[in-house]
């Protein structure tokens, strides 16, 4: 079973703990959470990009010269997409680029990610974390005390509105309940900050009683 240190707010050392194989140390499949990656980033695109066709642009209601005679090539309508300012031929149209993967892939990728971030050491067990109150610079120093530089995710077992409002407003901070991480969220952020609750919650969630 993988070991990680647990720190409290202060940044010290309070103990070790053990975590389930079946959870944060399966092989990673890098081939399977690029696939998962790549469907969330996906489902997020908002696909409004928009062009007018033919039948959609402005004028055009009556033939630019007559058929024969002129010496130019022949034409219907100013609105053909050969001419300028004309309609597009097969430009976008507001669509839904999203698409599922199997549940099954989406949570042996999330397992995949967690036990990623263990295998390189970017995983941080906190004892407890939680605020009488929103304070930013309390949760600024807490970060600092445990050496968090970069883009964290904090993982509470429950919906934390104190520690939700205390991290908003820290750039590269985000903060997430146990029962909605991902593993795109997992792979987007450098460090995994994770309360011993949400580990315990995760673990549940996640651990079929079956090696991965």
């Amino acid at each position: 079973m993988p070991k990680v240190p647990v720190f409290n707010i202060e940044g010290e050392a309070v103990g070790e703990r053990e975590l389930k194989d079946s959870v944060f140390g399966v092989p990673v499949n890098e081939g399977l959470l690029h696939e998962v990656v790549v469907m969330y980033q996906a489902n997020q695109r908002v696909g409004a990009a928009s062009t007018k066709r033919r039948g959609e642009v402005r004028g055009g209601g009556r033939k630019p010269w007559r058929q024969k005679g002129t010496g130019r090539a022949r034409h219907g309508s100013i609105r053909s997409p050969l001419w300028r300012g004309g309609g597009i031929t097969f430009g976008p149209k507001p669509r839904d680029y999203g698409y599922r993967l199997p549940k099954k892939a989406v949570k042996k990728a999330l397992k995949c990610a967690l036990s990623a971030k263990v295998r390189d050491q970017e995983m941080v067990i906190v004892e407890d974390l939680s605020f009488d109150r929103p304070r930013t610079q309390e949760m600024a120093r807490i970060l600092a005390n445990l050496k968090q530089t970069g883009k964290a995710l904090i993982v509470t077992a429950g919906l934390d509105e104190n520690v939700y409002k205390s991290t908003r407003n820290i750039p590269g901070v985000d903060t997430m309940r146990a029962e909605d991480l991902n593993a795109y969220q997992v792979v987007a952020h450098d460090s995994l900050i994770m309360t011993s609750a949400a580990v315990d919650k995760v673990e549940e969630v996640l651990d079929n009683g079956q090696p991965a």
